[in-house]
This record gives C-alpha cells, sequence and structure tokens, in this order.
C-alpha cells in the first residue's frame, strides 16, 4: 500500500511516533511518502520505500504569517496524484487535518477519492484545538476525516467532552521498537555523567509550561539532599533559561547538566536510574515508555494517559499534579535501595514490551485497509 504520511517534522512526540510508524510500514513492504515542511529527525535514512516531500512555502510581503495550510495541501495533491498514493495518514489536528481535508476535496474535483487517517497526540485537542478561534475548524476536520484514532483512552475520552464528534474515536496507543533497545554501552561511559556513588536522574522534554520544568527541579533539590545524585536535563524550550536560574537559586547548578536537543538519548537513558515526568498534561507519556524500556523507573504526574503507561507501585509512583513532596519522597523510596531500584527497573522494562510496535502496527494496518476499502464505495 502507498501511504502518505504528514507530521511535524521536529523532537516531539507525535512526529517521532508518525516517524517510527513510516519506518516500521516501510519495512514491512508499504511505501510510504513523509510530506512535511523538513526531514524528520527520526528519519536519518531513506530507503527503497520511504520517499520525502519538502512543503516549500513562498514568502510574500502581503502575507503577516505565510499560509503553511495551503502550501501543504498543494503538495498532498502534487504528491497523490505523481505518486499515486493510496491513503492519507495525518498526525496532529492542527492543522494537518484541515490541509489534508482541502487536499481531499481537491482531488474529488478529479474523481479521485483519497481516504484520510487523522492520528490525536494531544496538545492539538487539549491546548491548541480547543482555543475559540480554532475549535470550529477543528471539529470539523476531524468528522470529515474518514477514521479517526487517538493515542490514549484519555485523549479519546477528553476529545469527546470537548468537541462535537460525530463518529467513533478508535483508540490505538503509541508504540517503541523494542528491538532497538539491546545498548552495547559500557560502564565507563557512566562516568562521564556521574560518579559511581551517585544516582542518575533524567527528564527529557521540549521545556513548555505544561511539562512543570520548576517542577522537575524542586524535586531534585529534595532528592539529592537524601541521595547523591546529579540531574540530566534534556531538550530545549521557553522554560529553559528559568529552569538554569532556579538551579542557581537552590545552589544544586553543578548537580544539574543541560545537555540541549540531543540525538543519543538512549545512551543517556541506558545509565539513568530515575525518570521525572511531573507534566500537567500527557496525552500518552511517550518519554515515559522511552525510558522504561532503557529499564528506568518513572516518577510522575496522575495525568492525562500517562497512567496507562507508568503503573503506580510497580513502574514507578504517581502523584497529583504539582505535589513536588509526594514525588520527592517516592523518588527517594525507589532510589534508596539496590535492591528496590533493580524491581522498579525490571517492571518498567518489563511493561514497556506491552507496547511494542509489533503489537501495534497491525491495528494501523487494520484501520489502513478499512478506509482503503471504502474508497470504493465513495469514489
Amino acid at each position: 500500500m502507498k501511504v502518505a504520511i504528514v507530521c511535524y517534522p521536529t523532537f516531539g512526540g507525535s512526529g517521532v511516533v508518525a516517524t517510527e510508524l513510516g519506518i516500521a510500514l516501510a519495512n514491512r513492504g508499504h511505501e510510504v511518502h513523509f510530506v512535511t515542511y523538513r526531514q524528520p529527525v527520526r528519519l536519518e535514512l531513506l530507503n527503497n520505500n520511504i520517499y520525502f516531500h519538502e512543503v516549500h512555502v513562498p514568502e510574500y510581503p502581503l502575507f503577516h504569517y505565510q499560509p503553511y495550510e495551503l502550501a501543504l495541501s498543494s503538495k498532498l495533491v502534487d504528491t497523490i496524484k505523481l505518486h499515486k498514493i493510496d491513503l492519507l495518514h495525518v498526525h496532529y489536528a492542527i492543522p494537518h487535518a484541515y490541509a489534508g481535508y482541502m487536499a481531499k476535496k481537491m482531488l474529488e474535483e478529479e474523481g479521485i477519492y483519497i481516504p484520510m487517517i487523522t492520528t490525536l497526540h494531544g496538545t492539538d485537542i487539549t491546548l491548541v484545538g480547543k482555543h475559540p478561534f480554532y475549535k470550529p475548524a477543528v471539529t470539523f476536520s476531524i468528522n470529515k476525516s474518514d477514521v479517526v484514532t487517538s493515542v490514549s483512552e484519555n485523549l479519546k475520552q477528553r476529545t469527546l467532552d470537548i468537541f462535537d464528534i460525530k463518529g467513533d474515536i478508535e483508540v490505538i496507543p503509541n508504540f517503541i521498537d523494542t528491538t532497538k533497545y539491546k545498548n552495547t554501552f559500557t560502564d565507563c561511559q557512566r562516568s562521564n555523567m556521574a560518579k559511581d556513588n551517585e544516582r542518575i536522574v533524567t527528564h527529557i522534554s521540549n521545556f513548555r509550561k505544561v511539562k512543570r520544568i520548576p517542577d522537575v527541579i524542586r524535586i531534585f533539590h529534595k532528592i539529592q539532599e537524601k541521595i547523591p545524585a546529579k540531574l540530566i536535563m534534556v531538550g530545549e524550550g521557553p522554560e529553559k533559561e528559568g529552569a538554569e536560574q532556579l538551579c542557581e537559586k537552590l545552589g544544586i547548578a553543578d548537580r544539574v547538566i543541560f545537555l540541549g536537543n540531543s540525538h543519543e538519548i538512549d545512551k543517556i537513558l541506558c545509565f539513568s536510574d530515575l525518570f521525572l515526568l511531573p507534566s500537567e498534561s500527557e496525552s500518552f507519556g511517550l518519554a515515559a515508555l522511552e525510558a522504561m524500556v532503557n529499564k528506568v523507573a518513572v516518577i510522575s504526574s496522575n495525568a492525562g494517559g500517562i497512567p496507562e503507561v507508568n503503573i503506580h507501585g510497580v513502574t514507578g509512583f504517581l502523584s497529583e499534579i504539582g505535589d513536588i513532596d509526594d514525588m520527592a519522597k517516592n523518588a527517594i523510596t525507589i532510589l534508596d535501595s539496590d535492591e528496590t531500584l533493580e524491581e522498579f527497573k525490571l517492571n518498567a522494562v518489563r511493561e514497556s514490551h506491552k507496547f511494542d510496535i509489533h503489537s501495534v502496527l497491525p491495528l494501523y494496518e487494520e484501520v489502513y485497509e478499512r478506509a482503503y476499502k471504502s474508497r470504493f464505495l465513495n469514489a
């Protein structure tokens, strides 16, 4: 099957999931065409079944904001016609579902029917999508999609609560390719981050306000008062500068390492003992899952879809949003004993295998097959 995938090409969860899905589909013999404004960060190598089509947005003085949706929908029309695409899979409702629908309608004018699957990932619904400026367009785009999926049961319910959705939403969870996480890193490399007697605590995100970055710093501040530890902060975003200043204020700047965006996430997580995710909202908690598959216990908020991934008392602990004291207490409980830490680590990697891509991929293929057959009914 020939599939066109539209996603954001950045380090964010939706782009990562879309890219990994496309790679897995290509490995199973499907022809995959990525259509976006830059080559996705996880798409390091193209192969015989993977193609990338860059969306160029011409700049005109007339436009204060360049019309990416217009350029994207036009590029989709050209790509679908040229490569005889069978179906369109858009990730993130804004603006991809809207642009995808416009492409569908333009193609129908030429007698070409392309089914569109829309996958909802989180802030496209819970933050941006419900804004009064965008809500009508998001509602329209979702309702005009041939199939709608969401990455967690929690996100599905929130979507149904926020929008007037006419059809069904199918839950297909985010996934991870567990075969990629058999690392060969040596213990000597761990010393680049911490001393032998120090625990390594990690946080990875886009450093937006919703991630509650100051909570990460304050939780770690309480941890290191009881247990020798280092905090590795991976990512870039608007909250980073404030986090650095907070570390200075708390006197722990020498115990916190800010790495920025990194392509060595697996190496960092390989040596990590604990992952902090105190987010205000997470549709799924992909960062937690990536930590777990690397044998890292998780301390998180009880928000969104995180409890569907991080099992309380098994893979880590859940606390109410903003409860820094409880998160720190739970973290110390895990880190204080080698035996306890090892138990949580083993549980984490075991639970992560439930989300292996080889279990999830057939769910998408079934949706594709159903949507593909529907094109003949609508042609």
